[in-house]
């Protein structure tokens, strides 16, 4: 399975850098940073802020961050239409949500409901995929939990989601 990822709206550089350093370990194909997200290597920001995004992602990246192909998206519906029209699957990683299009991560059978190339959409942290994003997307996926605990730590969870989609 050929993997992209889209990081939407994530607010914590740290989270970002730990993401992008899970994405080159699972040989994920380009990431794609939109929204509020802090882009790593911005030559549209000032030197002095250029900088301290970049060290603060590197944090957790270590390097990761220049081993990837990354790129920022100004419109990111416009980026998920063009990569559907290129026969790629949008998979929205979400939770405590009402859809049909609602998948467990852990359903033995998920594997029968995707395709060989899967875009997977990031949300923000707390509020998780913007909702203008929902129609477009073709599956929802979720991590099962068990714990009192609603969701993980959005680097956590794009690491398991990562796995369990490749496997």
């Amino acid at each position: 399975m050929k993997l992209v990822l889209v990081l939407d709206n994530i607010r914590s550089c740290y989270n970002v850098g730990a993401i992008l350093r899970t994405a080159e370990g699972f040989g994920v194909e380009k990431v794609v940073l939109s929204g509020y997200t802090p882009r790593v290597h911005d030559a549209n920001l000032l030197p002095h802020l250029r900088e301290k995004l970049d060290k603060e992602i590197h944090k957790t990246a270590l390097g990761a961050e220049d081993m990837l192909e990354i790129y920022s998206s100004d419109d990111i519906l416009s980026e998920l239409n063009k990569f559907k029209k290129q026969g790629w699957q949008i998979v929205g990683l979400e939770n405590n949500i009402e859809s049909d299009k609602l998948f467990d991560l852990g359903d033995k059978n998920f594997g029968e409901h995707l395709s060989d190339k899967v875009v997977l959409v990031l949300g923000e942290e707390v509020h998780g995929i913007d909702y203008s994003l929902h129609e477009i997307i073709d599956l929802f996926v979720e991590i099962p939990m068990k714990g009192q605990k609603e969701s993980f730590n959005v680097s956590v969870a794009a690491g398991i989601a990562m796995y369990g989609l490749l496997n």
